[in-house]
């Protein structure tokens, strides 16, 4: 890529959703925390966050909510929980098996940021026109991770849409 202003361009205009996966949060058990972080980050960012939902840990809920939100949708959609080594933690397989497209060097780039990241089985990719991408389930992992690859988000969903 030689344009590299392309990269950097502002989100204005452009969209996104957040999913927060936890059986805590769902049970009303525990704030949401990490979700509330990625819509702040995503809004100073320029995004407008159409989107915010809450799903129980599991394969099916994570992949029913990410097609519900990503169909006819363009722009992010960033999930934060379930990829870890727990029992419940099934976003990533979740999250395959409804990609169109994989887009591993985003999460690569994710995992990079910080040493607990090579614990982290996130997934990124695409669906239609919606980006996908999984952030670990505290606020701090989370934001670590979007802002790894924020920069160059504005640009895919571009692309996604043609340009």
């Amino acid at each position: 890529m030689t344009d590299h202003a392309a990269t950097s361009t502002p989100a204005v205009g452009l969209e996104a959703k957040v999913l927060t996966v936890s059986d805590g949060v769902v049970a009303g058990t525990r704030e949401d925390r990490s979700g509330a972080a990625l819509v702040s980050v995503l809004e100073r960012a320029g995004f407008a966050v159409t989107e915010h939902r809450v799903v129980a840990d599991g394969r099916q809920s994570v992949g029913e909510a990410l097609v519900e939100m990503s169909e006819g949708f363009l722009g992010v959609i960033v999930s934060t929980g379930g990829t870890g080594f727990g029992p419940r933690d099934l976003t990533p397989e979740g999250t395959r098996v409804i990609l169109d497209r994989d887009a591993p060097g985003l999460a690569e780039a994710m995992r990079a940021v910080n040493p607990l990241g090579r614990l982290s089985r996130s997934v990124a990719g695409t669906r239609g026109t919606a980006l996908i991408l999984n952030a670990p389930g505290s606020p701090s992992g989370a934001v670590e991770c979007l802002e790894a690859v924020l920069d160059v988000i504005p640009h895919a969903i571009r692309l996604m849409d043609g340009d």
